[in-house]
């Protein structure tokens, strides 16, 4: 019993390593002025006021950013200025592109300095 209760826990612990690897090695700041990184920051900001009642945010410029590539998705995460028509505002974003060009916006919200 002791046997396999030490092997699961180096399994355990191989596999949380392996993540954690993974995870933090693959990441890489983006060039916030890449074309192709302000294009992503448009498709952001015009996706939610989409799906937005009476959203009208204009995009302004990426702060910062990492993109990470897993199984040939690529997941950006991103830190935005947009106006909402009265202040600009910080928003963060989690946009994961597909081989195919496609784009999904995961998540988007007001960052509070």
């Amino acid at each position: 019993m002791k046997f396999q209760s030490l092997v699961l826990i180096l399994v355990l612990f191989a596999s949380v390593a392996t993540n954690q690897a993974i995870t933090s090695s693959s990441s890489s700041p983006v060039n916030i002025n890449d074309p192709h990184v302000i294009k992503i920051a448009n498709f952001v900001v015009t996706e939610y006021n989409k799906k937005t009642t009476n959203a009208k945010l204009k995009f302004e410029k990426v702060i910062n950013g990492l993109s990470s590539t897993i199984n040939d998705d690529t997941k950006y995460r991103l830190t935005l200025a947009a106006n909402d028509g009265s202040s600009s505002n910080n928003y963060a974003a989690v946009v994961l592109k597909k081989p195919s060009k496609n784009y999904t916006l995961k998540f988007f919200a007001l960052t509070h300095a």
